[in-house]
């Protein structure tokens, strides 16, 4: 792998930066704690830029989604939303309620835009990103993770920092927030091509991992 600090690899060993790295959350699975540091350092950084605190109100694009199913978590036990609403296929509504959004909203049936109401926050993980100021309130803010992410709209690349994820350990270890894993995870190594595949048509729920690593 050219750039492991940008895009990971698939190994049984690595060398990784001290700065990168957490403790595995105690009641966790290798599996388990594997699908977290991308998804919900992602989740919080992007909650961070848009200035997001307790009382607010957050629409969430891709609900369901690797990202979008710990945005709904982090805004719900650590952040103290007002409201939370989500985006997904039907299929996928009653989890997007389990997760804590308020308001599923089934985006193959109903168009967002057309919500009488307006947010704070808007969390774009699909690709929304021009569709999602008409659903903001004044001096709100949208933060997406698809490019390009044209202003306002503010748009970032993860950098990875393992002081985030012992941040949120405690929730992980309470079972407030949980890593949602797709029921087909995790593939073994032998099926990697399979797994990358399934993940590019985008009707993956919560994160694919590989596991183990022989």
């Amino acid at each position: 792998m050219v750039y492991p600090k940008v895009v990971g690899s698939l190994a049984e060993y690595t060398a990784a930066e001290e700065k990168l790295l957490s403790h595995k959350p105690r009641n966790l699975s290798f599996a388990e704690a594997a699908s977290l540091p991308l998804t919900i350092e992602t989740a919080y950084n992007g909650l961070e830029l848009a200035g997001f605190s307790a009382g607010k109100s957050i629409l969430v694009l891709g609900g369901a989604g690797g990202v979008g199913t710990l945005i709904i978590q982090l805004a719900k036990h650590v952040y103290g939303a007002s409201k939370i609403a989500a985006t997904s296929s039907t299929g996928k509504l009653e989890l997007l309620r389990k997760l804590g959004a308020d308001t599923p909203i089934d985006y193959t049936k109903e168009n967002f835009e057309d919500l009488p109401e307006k947010f704070d926050v808007v969390y774009d993980t699909v690709g929304q990103t021009e569709s999602a100021f008409k659903v903001l309130k004044e001096g709100g803010k949208v933060v997406t993770i698809v490019p390009p992410g044209l202003p306002p709209a503010i748009f970032f690349v993860l950098t990875s920092d393992g002081a985030v994820l012992e941040k949120l350990r405690p929730f992980l270890e309470s079972g407030k927030v949980k890593p949602i894993l797709d029921p087909k995870s995790p593939f073994p190594f032998s099926q990697t091509v399979e797994a990358f595949s399934y993940l590019e048509t985008g009707r993956a729920t919560g994160k694919v991992v590989i596991h183990p690593i022989p």
